[in-house]
């Protein structure tokens, strides 16, 4: 059976404002990194079939090598679907010399009325064998709590 790595958390924003989030690149820069690293968005598409480039920096590499570097993640991102306000759904491939990180890896992002606020649900499937689960789900839970911060301060 595949591998499904997922995390989710409801926000207090209604789905249209976390939706503009994950399709804004400045937004994006701040949020998607998880906690000990930065972003920087190298190219942006934001339609299906677009995508972004994303370089993600450790703050400190020394306990956590970089998959394309000794301190970074490089990342293609394409956009499969966009379902405004419900979903986004990414195919990513980050560049990286070790076959245990090759492959495409699709991100679900599903968001859903809660209240007055939204859950957003992350499911990744497809992650390359060289992602540990618990690291990759600790990582997408710091990018939804980072998300949280971001629009609930808007």
């Amino acid at each position: 059976m595949d591998r499904i790595d997922s995390g989710s958390r409801v926000i207090a924003a209604p789905p249209a404002t976390v939706y503009n989030a994950l399709l804004d690149r400045t937004a994006l820069e701040a949020w998607l990194p998880p906690e000990g690293m930065r972003g920087r968005v190298e190219h942006w598409d934001p339609r299906p079939g677009g995508g972004f480039r994303m370089t993600l920096t450790y703050l400190d590499a020394s306990d956590a090598p970089g998959k394309s570097s000794d301190a970074t993640d490089v990342v293609e991102v394409g956009f499969a679907e966009l379902l405004p306000p419900e979903r986004v759904v990414q195919k990513a491939v980050f560049e990286a010399g070790d076959p245990s990180f090759a492959g495409t890896m699709t991100m679900t992002w599903q968001l859903t009325v809660a209240g007055d606020g939204t859950e957003v649900t992350v499911t990744a499937t497809g992650v390359p064998s060289g992602i540990g689960q618990a690291d990759h789900e600790a990582g997408i839970a710091s990018s939804l709590a980072n998300l949280a911060s971001f629009v609930e301060a808007s």
